[in-house]
């Protein structure tokens, strides 16, 4: 969460102009991304000067002008917390950019979609407090995670925004029940995970929102996911014809079980 006014976020032209005009500063540019941007395939740009040298700062009027900027906007708030980060007005306030690569996952989706859009992250990608990160996640976890069985679960417990479902960290990710199996198992879901990301790039420069919406998901995309769902349902030991409920009624069973173990 940057609370910068503003500050630290750049256009893909302002990017452009920093750079032209200030050279040095193209070692802070980096890609920001949001749900928005990650959905639509948007660009979009902050400063980034964890671990910056000072003296390079000074070097960068325009980026010491938003540095100035970040500070006013800070203490100007009402909020006692926010005043305390005016500071350190060259870093965003909260930072939990992890040191490799990630899964990102919107905390707000359409609940048109039929499977909630998730995909890795480089670490130099920085994600904004409008995503969640799953650091260190192997294509065994993303698979889960695009599975039928999740989203499934995620329709069930999570909150709304309108018609859009709004992801949780605590309610839907912490409680939601892995499948217990071995590393034969593992394997598998995780060629069926990397089918998906191949039915993907078969269409590059297309958005997430596009690919997965309903209306117009490409075949060769749905039959991954297809065959991804049999993997991750074969995993939690259910045959392949259960219906959503059936689904759901052991997933809550699973969960009772679970907790009935921490009591």
């Amino acid at each position: 969460m940057p609370r910068d006014g503003g500050g630290f976020i750049l256009t893909p032209e302002e990017k452009e102009t920093f750079i032209k005009k200030e050279p040095l500063s193209q070692k802070w540019i980096k890609k920001y991304i949001g749900a928005a941007e990650f959905i639509n395939n948007k660009d979009r740009y902050c400063l980034w000067m964890v671990n910056a040298d000072p003296q390079d700062l000074h070097k960068c009027p325009m980026v010491m002008k938003r540095i100035e900027a970040v500070k006013e906007f800070r203490l100007a708030s009402k909020a006692e917390g926010t005043r305390r980060f005016a500071k350190t007005p060259w870093l965003f306030c909260q930072i939990a950019q992890p040191d490799g690569d990630y899964l990102i996952v919107p905390k707000t989706s359409s609940g048109r979609r039929e499977y909630l859009p998730i995909g890795f992250m480089d670490k130099n990608v920085i994600a904004s407090d409008l995503v969640f990160l799953v650091p260190n996640a192997s294509l065994y976890h993303f698979g889960v995670l695009n599975s039928r069985i999740h989203n499934l679960w995620m329709k069930e417990v999570a909150g709304r925004l309108k018609s859009d479902y709004r992801y949780s960290k605590d309610i839907v990710y912490n409680n939601f029940i892995w499948p217990e199996t071995d590393e034969i198992v593992k394997e598998k879901i995780s060629k069926t995970a990397q089918m998906i990301l191949d039915a993907r790039d078969l269409y590059p420069g297309r958005s997430l929102a596009v690919l997965y919406d309903p209306l117009t998901m490409p075949v060769e995309l749905r039959k991954a996911h297809e065959t991804n769902d049999k993997a991750v349902m074969k995993a939690y030991g259910f045959k392949g014809n259960e219906s959503d409920d059936e689904i759901l009624a052991k997933l809550f069973q699973l969960y009772q079980k679970i907790q009935s173990k921490r009591g």
